[in-house]
């Protein structure tokens, strides 16, 4: 309604306040109407009264609230699986950007081994240190270290003057003891033969008899202590056990010498020198390629070029398992002297086997509790721990011989964190960086493990 229209309402409701309230019928009321109408139509030519339309039909107007409803349907699941997808491709991204990116590479062949060289220690055949059984003064020693003794020579002599006063004691407590049982003796006969007459009682017959034991009984002993005594005396003698060389003196004349290894120190050390036992531990593989009897040279460093002849006397017949080995000994010859006790050497086993042998770099290294292992990434993209059969240590690479194959992709430098079937992600190397992370091939001879 119009401005004016609005106008005339207060008009029209003050002459119907003044007028007296009447029954106006409805046509009066559709007339007056109507004639507001025309009158706002001559007041206001501009504005025209929109057209009045029919009411739309009860279905037409069902179909269009639910096309209005259908369409709010399809834009709220739009919008549903418009948020869904883009939450799915956000957990994707984050889940790749949490898994660990590592860098592999594969181990690398070598050939097959015709020689095992492992370290060895050069140790005396025999090798003991020399005591005094009994407590004196040393009056003078009659070899110096580095002296080649044979069996049974004067080492050294030690003053005993307790040990000798002992054994004089001794020896004249033995005395009395016999004296005592020759009258014991005696006594027992006469008080045997007066038995026989009844002159004395049985009673007394049997103490006579009986003393007569006890003081057989007193002589052994005192024969025993005797004897005991006189090789006392005799260790004041120090002799060599063996022959061999003197490698250590820790004493000098005028000492005072306990008995033993507990209170007292060793008066000399002595060791066989005319072979030597060379202990070298052999790696599980080559375990059975090692036969007792067989020639195996030996070398050292301090004589290039030379070899010294040695037999596979012994082995274990058992494999180490902390370290997986073959405890080997190898007598060698040494008659001139030539080799000395306690030198490293190399020893040489002819294997001629064809174990696979692999390198890897240190730096791939896992040492745990259970033993070394390498994490190795699967076609899965899943980390595999490996336990290895370690062989000899290059320093930088490390001999494999088994546990691993040649298209492994090994994992360099990894974290003491990775577990078992952990998911990784393999970065792609810079072809400088694989060539350096890659072992050194070739037939290579180092210590063992």
């Amino acid at each position: 309604m119009s401005a004016e229209n609005e106008q005339e309402r207060p008009h029209l409701d003050e002459r119907q306040s003044h007028e007296p309230e009447q029954h106006i019928s409805q046509a009066q009321l559709d007339e007056e109407i109507e004639a507001i109408q025309q009158h706002s139509k001559h007041q206001h030519p501009g504005i025209e009264r929109p057209p009045e339309l029919p009411p739309a039909p009860p279905r037409k107007a069902l179909l269009l609230v639910g096309f209005a409803l259908l369409a709010l349907l399809l834009a709220g699941a739009f919008t549903l699986v418009a948020r869904s997808s883009h939450s799915r491709a956000l957990a994707k991204e984050t889940e790749q950007n949490s898994v660990r990116s590592v860098s592999v590479v594969h181990p690398v062949a070598e050939k097959p081994d015709v020689e095992l060289v492992l370290p060895g220690s050069l140790l005396a055949f025999k090798e003991s240190p020399i005591f005094a059984r009994t407590n004196g003064y040393l009056v003078r020693w009659t070899r110096d270290i580095g002296s080649r003794v044979k069996k049974g020579e004067l080492l050294a002599v030690i003053d005993t003057p307790e040990v000798d006063q002992e054994l004089n004691q001794g020896r004249a407590t033995r005395q009395q003891i016999l004296s005592q049982m020759e009258l014991a003796k005696i006594s027992a006969d006469r008080w045997e033969n007066l038995r026989k007459t009844d002159s004395v009682s049985a009673q007394e017959a049997d103490q006579q008899s009986s003393g007569y034991q006890q003081a057989k009984a007193n002589l052994v002993a005192a024969d025993a202590n005797v004897r005991r005594l006189e090789q006392l005396e005799s260790f004041k003698d120090v002799y060599a056990p063996f022959s061999g060389v003197i490698t250590r003196r820790n004493v000098d004349s005028g000492a005072l010498i306990n008995a033993g290894a507990a209170s007292g120190r060793e008066l000399f050390d002595m060791a066989q020198v005319d072979t030597l036992r060379v202990y070298a531990n052999v790696p599980q593989t080559y375990a059975p390629y090692i036969r007792i009897g067989s020639k195996v040279p030996v070398t050292l460093r301090e004589f290039p070029g030379q070899e010294f002849p040695g037999i596979v006397a012994r082995t274990a017949e058992s494999i180490d398992p902390a370290t997986r080995t073959l405890l080997t000994e190898v007598d060698v010859t040494n008659k001139d002297g030539r080799l000395l006790p306690g030198s490293f050497g190399q020893v040489h086993f002819a294997v001629g086997s064809n174990v696979q042998k692999l390198t890897v770099p240190i730096n791939a290294m896992l040492f745990r509790a259970e033993g070394p292992r390498v994490a190795v990434v699967g076609p899965d993209h899943k980390v595999q721990l490996r336990l290895l059969n370690i062989g000899r240590d290059y320093g930088t690479s490390i001999e494999v011989l088994g546990g691993l194959e040649v298209s492994d992709q090994i994992i360099v430098n990894p974290s003491d964190s990775l577990e078992d079937g952990q998911l990784v992600n393999v970065a792609q190397p810079s072809p400088g960086q694989r060539q350096q992370d890659q072992p050194q091939t070739g037939n290579r001879k180092g210590s063992g493990s």
